[in-house]
């Protein structure tokens, strides 16, 4: 199975997962199943089985998964099991508060370098980082290795500020500016051009997440399956899909 066919749904899936997993480690509990994840995650079991199935056979037929070993697997598929270098472009308020929250450390995430185009802030010292001026991104790639830059510029700089990181070589880009980032195309071809073609662009949007919220406040019938109640159990699916018979966990 290539990776062109896991859906992005799994992958965001697989983070929940996590999260689930490392809770029931602090409780210390030892074995989980794919209706207990199901239960915790609000999907069906039959997904979770699924979800898992792209990456390999992680439990036992009748006895589900040993948390740790399914969160040592599950960090391992998602890379979270080596160190990410990491970059900050924009270190005003919000970006500072990125730098200062203490939860990246704990995935390997390692902050790097801050950079900033405003003269009040280059200089300044961020949690033991000097603030360096965003032109000087590509001398500072070329002696220490970057794998994600952060934005957190305003909207009108970002598309600037993203070509500036992936200039510099940077391929993970998590965006936090309210607006779409689009890769440089090659002349007259809507194809990006060869530095974007490995580029990743992640869009972090609070206020369109705050728009959702409010629709779907107001119309929670409308509300997607993921956030609602389950109201399908293992029971409900048929035992002759290949997927649910094929599952190694019950």
């Amino acid at each position: 199975m290539s990776s062109q066919d896991i859906p992005t749904a799994a992958i965001s899936r697989l983070v929940t997962y996590l999260r689930i997993l490392e809770a029931l480690e602090l409780q210390d509990v030892s074995r989980t199943s794919s209706n207990d994840l199901a239960e915790r995650a609000q999907v069906t079991a039959f997904q979770v089985r699924k979800d898992l199935a792209y990456f390999g056979r992680f439990g036992t037929r009748g006895m589900g998964y040993t948390v740790p070993l399914l969160k040592r697997e599950l960090m391992r598929v998602l890379g979270l099991n080596r160190t990410w270098n990491v970059v900050i472009m924009g270190v005003g308020r919000l970006g500072q508060a990125i730098a200062n929250y203490p939860g990246a450390s704990d995935y390997q995430f390692g902050y790097v370098g801050l950079f900033d185009i405003n003269p009040e802030l280059v200089g300044q010292e961020i949690r033991g980082l000097r603030v360096r001026h965003a032109d000087d991104l590509a001398g500072f790639v070329r002696s220490t290795p970057v794998d994600l830059g952060f934005l957190a510029v305003p909207p009108e700089h970002a598309q600037a500020a993203a070509q500036t990181l992936v200039s510099a070589g940077i391929r993970g880009v998590l965006n936090f500016a309210p607006t779409i980032i689009q890769p440089r195309t090659l002349p007259g071809s809507s194809e990006p051009s060869d530095e974007w073609k490995q580029v990743s662009v992640e869009n972090v949007d609070f206020l369109a997440g705050m728009k959702r919220l409010a629709f779907y406040t107001l119309n929670p019938s409308l509300r997607p399956s993921e956030l609602k109640p389950s109201e399908s159990s293992p029971s409900q699916l048929s035992f002759s899909d290949p997927a649910a018979s094929d599952s190694p966990d019950t």
